[in-house]
């Protein structure tokens, strides 16, 4: 069932209903001697105005809110549920009109009509125009809950309100973004200029060399920079340390706890 294709036209059905059903346990008439407090101690009142209105609601809302439309007798359901509609109306306009019809032969006294009867032909009424009015009034076929309005778009380059807890917060970067040289050390940068992968780290002349993040494709020991044999740590793929100096074809590198030593293997690195 969809609830967001009930129209206006539909609430106005679905409120005289609700109406409709507590007018039913009002006192149907008024007068010095009479028994029938209500509609549901009188069987074919109650059938006829009050639920066969209540049944005729219920039908044209489920007829809207299917999503396949369903017949009854060759009859679409709310077509079926219009008719139970206008049956109410006519039958408690007549009730009203000649309360003592709804009486026995033997209750001959004054009969007027009561607060349930009164309510419940306004809500009759008021259901029956509704059911029929929807399909021919514009305003009547406005959407009853309204879709939800887009969220409109940031002006290009602005920052997202708040942020994990704190005022300002920059937004993280994707998982695996490359870093640009100059960043703060661990701080991943804008994937949209990470080189592609494998892409070899082409070595910089000494004289002319300027830090750069980089990554190793398989792991790789890290040794002291005094030519130990022992390495002192292990560079491990998906991991993005910094080249502080170049010595040949080896790198000094700084891994994220701050050490530095001497990557001897800088084949097929990647370079950010």
């Amino acid at each position: 069932m969809n609830i967001r294709s009930l129209t206006r036209g539909d609430g106005v059905v679905i409120g005289a209903a609700v109406v409709l059903f507590i007018a039913s346990f009002l006192d149907t008439f008024d007068s010095d001697g009479s028994d029938i407090p209500n509609a549901w101690d009188n069987l074919g009142l109650v059938m006829s105005m009050y639920v066969g209105g209540i049944v005729g609601a219920v039908l044209i809302v489920l007829a809207r809110a299917l999503a396949q439309p369903r017949k009854v007798v060759g009859l679409d359901l709310g077509q079926v549920g219009v008719a139970f509609t206008v049956f109410a109306a006519w039958t408690s306009f007549w009730t009203i009109v000649d309360p003592l019809g709804a009486l026995d032969e033997n209750d001959l006294f004054k009969v007027d009509a009561g607060a349930g009867l009164i309510l419940g032909l306004i809500a009759a009424l008021v259901l029956a125009a509704g059911a029929i009015a929807t399909p021919l009034v514009p305003a009547l076929q406005a959407p009853l809950v309204p879709a939800a309005k887009p969220v409109a778009p940031q002006p290009y380059g602005a920052q997202p309100p708040g942020g994990y807890g704190y005022p300002g917060a920059q937004p993280q970067q994707p998982y695996g973004a490359q870093p640009q040289p100059g960043q703060p050390f661990g701080q991943q940068p804008p994937a949209a200029q990470a080189p592609a992968p494998g892409a070899p780290a082409a070595p910089a002349p000494a004289g002319d060399f300027s830090p750069y993040w980089f990554a190793v494709p398989v792991a790789r020991p890290l040794f002291a920079e005094d030519g130990s044999p022992t390495p002192i740590a292990e560079l491990a793929p998906g991991t993005w340390y910094l080249a502080v100096e170049q010595r040949g074809t080896a790198l000094v590198a700084q891994t994220q706890d701050g050490r530095r030593g001497v990557l001897q293997d800088t084949t097929g690195i990647q370079r950010g």
